[in-house]
């Protein structure tokens, strides 16, 4: 088995270990699962388009999760297979249908980044400056202050 293999095999596995650990109510083992497929997927985009490419293979995987997955994060690279495989998902009921609708909708507005073309840097946490408030203004470093006699 290639090493693009593997990391599609690794994709498709935690997906679905995903799925059951939600159903089970276990969201700590959810998202255990969820950073190893996600982990999986820049692995696969590390090797470029051909690591996109044996993703793809999912598009046609029996658990609709792992193939409604693989779509969402493909949307960019491979638009109109990933549109076709969330579109039919989007016709059923439950979750799956529900999750696909959203993705389409996400991807249809704008708002879906799953694969940009350019990484995208997480924005800088800056401190905000210490700023000294208004005397008299409660909760802004000021207040109000007596003198010594307690006035």
């Amino acid at each position: 088995m290639t090493d693009l293999e593997t990391l599609v095999e690794e994709f498709a596995l935690n997906v679905e270990a995903q799925t059951k650990a939600i159903w089970r109510g276990d969201a700590k083992t959810g998202n255990k699962h969820a950073d190893r497929y996600l982990a999986a997927f820049k692995a696969l985009c590390a090797h470029g388009n051909a690591g996109r490419d044996s993703l793809a293979v999912l598009f046609k995987h029996s658990n609709m999760d792992v193939s409604t997955t693989a779509a969402a994060f493909l949307l960019r690279y491979r638009t109109s297979e990933a549109k076709a495989v969330l579109e039919e998902a989007a016709k059923g009921e439950g979750f799956v249908a529900f999750a696909s609708a959203q993705t389409l909708k996400n991807w249809e507005e704008g708002t879906w980044a799953l694969d940009p073309v350019e990484p995208v840097e997480p924005p800088v946490k800056r401190a905000r400056p210490r700023t000294r408030g208004n005397k008299g203004s409660p909760g802004r470093g000021g207040g109000h202050r007596r003198g010594k006699s307690g006035e």
